[in-house]
């Protein structure tokens, strides 16, 4: 047996523990090594990760915007939303230049009228609001008749923000036409809207309303003519002939307001639209510009329209009085008199000889006369259509009047009188 001395085995033991130490640092650097590798590598694998994931959210998102941008423009968002400048198209460029041109001379008009309390004690309340035309630069407004009916009070808005108060000029229900007036401040100039031409209309042309829906000033909506010749009763019972229908949205306040064509010219006046609700269902009318023309000339000059008209005393036909006199119709204007020396009476129209009474004691008719059924070709059935149809007649102008006597037709022309 071979013996060591205490000095050979503490090298030994000093050299394999070098040994040792040496073997487990080099392992466990490797070790060490392998694992900020894999770190580095998860770190990196899940950065890259993170950035396709946004990349792919963000690329989502902007093609889900442009999805919806293309339902309501149909125009790519890259073409339509340039980071430098704005492109507009032609129809945003018309709809701006009309805007421009003529928002500051539509007013807001709104009213004062007088009521009455449980003990019938007169006291000021608000009425009603719409929309106005400034016509001329002396402050001449063009409304509708029911913005301004029964006002104590009235009171326009410019687009400045100023308000006046302003008078009652003339007014129409015939065509539900009215003027007012207010005085601007000396070195004011008024922005007018001049009129166009509403006989050169198309189904289908575009067309541009201005006013001030539920008090909302200067609103624009655009539509397109959507009928012409459109004959409409009003809310005065009176039928207005040739009224322009349109769908650009008209509500409660654009009344009196501006109907424009892409020139910015007045070819309508928003009278009323045609709705369950009241409010805007897609169907508007606007009484015409030639109408207008013709109404305001003789509502400034006049303070009324000048009309010509029939001399005589009419009574509404009815199925009840058509069978009490035997008559083979049961529409149509009675000429219950005639005046003495009238025109009528010169162009051979007959009233009627049997008195008989109507509705009460007080209200004798005479029976037995002309019914009138036509005149220049418009069908008369009411009274509101005689009233329309004499609408753009003027004192002198010769009509030709088909009347019904003794169950046959009778054509009579008669020169109007004022």
């Amino acid at each position: 047996m071979k013996l060591y001395s205490r000095g050979q085995v503490f090298r030994f033991v000093l050299i394999v523990s070098v040994l040792v130490a040496g073997l487990t640092a080099l392992i466990c650097g490797k070790i060490f090594s392998q694992n900020n590798k894999n770190q580095s590598f998860a770190a990196s694998e899940a950065k890259e990760n993170s950035v396709e994931e946004v990349a792919q959210e963000e690329n989502y998102q902007l093609a889900k915007y442009e999805n919806e941008l293309e339902l309501e423009t149909n125009t790519p968002v890259i073409s339509a939303m340039p980071v430098a400048n704005v492109n507009y198209t032609q129809d945003e460029v018309q709809n701006i230049n009309v805007y421009e041109l003529c928002n500051d001379a539509v007013v807001n008009i709104n009213t004062k009228i007088t009521s009455y309390d449980w003990f019938l004690e007169p006291y000021v309340s608000d009425g009603g609001s719409g929309s106005g035309s400034i016509i001329d630069k002396r402050g001449y407004i063009l409304t509708n008749v029911h913005v301004i009916q029964n006002a104590t009070k009235i009171y326009v808005s410019l687009s400045d923000g100023t308000q006046y108060e302003a008078e009652v000029v003339g007014q129409d229900l015939d065509s539900d036409l009215a003027v007012i007036k207010f005085d601007p401040p000396e070195g004011v100039t008024l922005k007018t809207i001049g009129f166009g031409d509403s006989t050169a209309l198309k189904v289908g042309q575009k067309v541009i309303a201005i006013g001030n829906p539920f008090g909302m000033e200067r609103t624009m909506t655009c539509g397109i003519v959507s009928g012409l010749g459109r004959p409409i009763q009003n809310s005065n019972n009176r039928i207005i002939r040739n009224m322009i229908q349109t769908d650009a949205s008209i509500n409660p306040g654009n009344s009196g307001g501006p109907l424009l064509d892409t020139n910015g010219k007045m070819v309508g006046i928003n009278t009323m639209i045609m709705s369950n609700s009241g409010s805007s269902s897609g169907v508007g009318f606007a009484v015409p510009s030639q109408t207008a023309i013709r109404v305001v000339a003789d509502l400034i000059k006049y303070g009324k329209v000048q009309r010509g008209t029939l001399d005589v005393k009419l009574v509404q036909n009815s199925r009840r009085i058509a069978q009490y006199a035997g008559l083979d119709i049961s529409t149509g204007m009675l000429v219950s008199e005639v005046t003495k020396g009238g025109n009528a009476e010169k162009a051979g129209m007959q009233g009627g000889s049997e008195a008989v009474y109507y509705g009460s004691r007080n209200s004798v008719i005479y029976l037995g006369g002309d019914i009138i059924i036509k005149i220049d070709n418009i069908k008369i059935s009411t009274l509101a259509d005689y009233y329309s149809a004499l609408e753009s007649k003027k004192p002198g102008d010769v009509i030709t009047v088909l009347v019904r006597r003794n169950n046959k037709d009778v054509s009579l022309k008669i020169t109007l009188g004022e």
